[in-house]
């Protein structure tokens, strides 16, 4: 590699991710783009609420559209469980995550408790199948 004088910023020195500073948060991470940066460090980044989520998907869509991977790393306690709590690990983390076939990512977990429907459902109607099957025979 060349040697680099003026090291890009991957956004260490950041320490907060909230609604005061989502716009310079998202104008700093795009200039780092810019430069070329493709790995943020947010260990640092301890005051955190909803909004660093979008800040990140920003980042990350600004990234795809420049056509490169960007990697999120060092995320602090706060700003992990919140990117849990959207379900967005795929989103910001696609190398994280194994795609299938189709390219869709794991599932929401919470979203998986309402689509297991029908299985109860089957599940009924194959076993009193089973116990009646002389009697299905009978049309009443």
């Amino acid at each position: 590699m060349n040697a680099v004088t003026e090291p890009i910023d991957n956004l260490q020195s950041l320490t907060s991710l909230t609604v005061l500073n989502a716009t310079a948060a998202l104008e700093r991470g795009f200039a780092a783009l810019k430069a070329g940066q493709t790995t943020f460090d947010l260990r640092h980044v301890l005051t955190v609420d909803s909004v660093a989520v979008s800040v990140m998907l920003a980042w990350q869509r600004a990234a795809q559209q420049t056509g490169v991977q960007l990697q999120l790393k060092n995320l602090p306690p706060a700003l992990q469980s919140l990117t849990k709590l959207y379900g967005v690990c795929s989103l910001l983390f696609p190398t994280d995550v194994k795609l299938d076939s189709e390219g869709v990512a794991y599932r929401n977990p919470a979203a998986d408790e309402f689509s297991p429907v029908e299985a109860p459902e089957s599940f009924f109607t194959k076993k009193t199948a089973v116990e009646g099957d002389s009697a299905s025979h009978h049309h009443h």
